[in-house]
């Protein structure tokens, strides 16, 4: 097997940081619950209990404990002995939404479920999850000839369109609307969040033949300020179709998309 690192098939850079690893927050981290103030801190760490991304973990001295009702429940996970705890406003109770850690290299730390909480890092509000200090977004507009198919049937066709570049990731090409045949593509209920590009506004599946191939498409009408030469435009999942770059094949990559 060849290493990650060295796959010759993989045209680009790894994610930075192994699971496991744990590294210092240099921001002001707060998470609210029904607009309480949970914590307020300078000193969380970044836990990367995957590789794609980290989660926070917060010192029990910057979390106001008062809205936090311990199950009495204790596990032992590969991170040390932790307890689970309750969010609770007086009105409502969120179950499980935090795991405190007694013992460890995270003892006395809080690790807080994600959807439980409104986030913020300084003053600027957080979607999906933490932006990891080892991943880096361009977004880059390019006069290279893209051309996508699937199962032989031209989709989309284009000398001007964006490349983005995402650590971890193989490069997007997002094309213009005006360069895509939307003849084949069904709108799709789907959404997702992306803490670097932002909410998606469309996903379209695309249909051959009597087939549909779910979700294959997807665009972003307001991306975030660092990528918003995307806005409006159409991307297309590399891992499930087949893309030419200057009349050249890509290869299909293997990621946790497809």
């Amino acid at each position: 097997m060849i290493p990650e690192s060295t796959n010759p098939h993989r045209d680009y850079p790894q994610m930075a940081a192994d699971r496991g690893r744990i590294e210092p927050v240099p921001r002001r981290v707060r998470g609210y619950y029904n607009g309480i103030l949970v914590f307020d801190t300078k000193a969380a760490h970044y836990v990367w209990e995957v590789a794609y991304y980290p989660q926070y973990y917060v010192p029990i001295e910057d979390v106001d404990t008062l809205c936090l009702v311990d199950e009495q429940h204790t596990q032992k996970l590969q991170l040390g002995s932790s307890r689970l705890f309750s969010l609770a406003d007086g009105n409502r109770t969120v179950k499980s939404a935090a795991r405190l850690y007694d013992t460890g290299p995270l003892a006395g730390s809080f690790r807080f479920d994600w959807d439980a909480l409104d986030w913020f890092e300084e003053d600027q509000p957080l979607i999906g999850h933490p932006r990891s200090p080892y991943v880096r977004v361009d977004a880059l507009r390019s006069h290279r000839h893209v051309r996508i198919e699937l199962d032989n049937v031209l989709l989309a066709e284009t000398e001007c369109p964006v490349l983005l570049f995402e650590t971890g990731l193989p490069t997007r090409y997002y094309i213009d609307r005006t360069d895509i045949d939307f003849s084949h593509l069904k709108p799709s209920p789907t959404q997702t969040i992306c803490p670097y590009k932002g909410i998606t506004s469309g996903y379209w599946s695309v249909e051959i033949g009597e087939r549909l191939h779910p979700d294959l498409a997807w665009t972003y009408r307001h991306p975030t300020n660092s990528v918003v030469e995307i806005a409006g435009m159409v991307a297309f999942y590399n891992e499930k179709l087949d893309i030419y770059v200057d009349q050249a094949l890509l290869s299909r990559p293997s990621t946790h998309f497809g």
